[in-house]
């Protein structure tokens, strides 16, 4: 089987199952290792995994070209594809350094098709936009932002808290995660691009169709039974869905249109 495309880019926002969308691509073995390598101010760990250059002369041409060329052999692995995870608020910064590695490109499209070759642009979001928000607050909270299957904790950013319920906060969330949702749809129709719809509830209820369509679309084998190893498991609970019920009550009682 021929691939279709050298890369991929799951074009998403927060919370909306893309480090499960990028494990499970990577169990796969043949879909690359995608993580967020543009992502602003990169843990020094990370960027020392990935082999990142130094920050020394960065901004400059040479640092973005050792840049890139770091990033794509991370995101291939021992495969033959590229793979990266992309949130809204990094495109800025990804586009400045491809402009200075590949200059006078019509477009974003262009950019990244000069850099990765052929592009399958993953859409990852979330119907339910107000469980995405206070799984956000909640883990911005609590410090908490991924466990293990078995429940043990994988990602910590912040020292230990109880949750506590926050309107204000999290309609403002609401809004911040609609508005970069918003944008990427825009940024596809502006870009002329047709991307592969993948959405959170598809995701963590049938996580084998959602990487079987992924696969097929790439070109590269499907995976074989049993080879998907989910390497994160939800942190939805019984406040989520109560913070839920509190907000909706909350926003009609406070005359808040909303669309939830």
């Amino acid at each position: 089987m021929g691939a279709s495309y050298d890369s991929y880019i799951i074009c998403g926002t927060p919370r909306t199952g893309s480090t499960l969308l990028c494990d499970l691509l990577a169990s796969t073995r043949f879909a690359g290792e995608p993580d967020s390598f543009f992502m602003h101010d990169v843990d020094p760990i990370w960027a020392e995994r990935w082999g990142l250059p130094p920050r020394e002369g960065k901004g400059t041409a040479d640092h973005s070209s050792a840049y890139l060329k770091a990033t794509i052999a991370a995101g291939r692995g021992q495969t033959k594809i590229f793979g990266l995870r992309l949130m809204w608020e990094s495109l800025p910064d990804l586009m400045a350094m491809l402009d200075q590695v590949h200059p006078a490109m019509p477009s974003d499209k262009a950019r990244l098709q000069a850099a990765f070759g052929r592009v399958l642009y993953v859409h990852l979001s979330r119907h339910d936009k107000l469980a995405q928000a206070i799984s956000m607050v909640k883990a911005e909270q609590t410090g908490l932002w991924h466990i293990a299957p078995d429940g043990s904790e994988l990602e910590r950013l912040g020292p230990s808290k109880e949750p506590e319920y926050d309107f204000v906060r999290i309609k403002a969330k609401l809004d911040e995660l609609a508005s970069y949702d918003a944008k990427w749809v825009s940024w596809f129709s502006e870009q002329k691009i047709e991307p592969l719809r993948i959405t959170y509830e598809t995701l963590s209820e049938r996580p084998d169709a959602a990487i079987l369509a992924i696969c097929e679309e790439l070109g590269v084998p499907k995976p074989s039974p049993g080879a998907l190893a989910p390497g994160v498991a939800k942190l939805a609970d019984a406040v989520s869905r109560e913070w839920i019920a509190r907000f909706r009550a909350d926003a009609a009682g406070r005359g808040v249109v909303q669309g939830l």
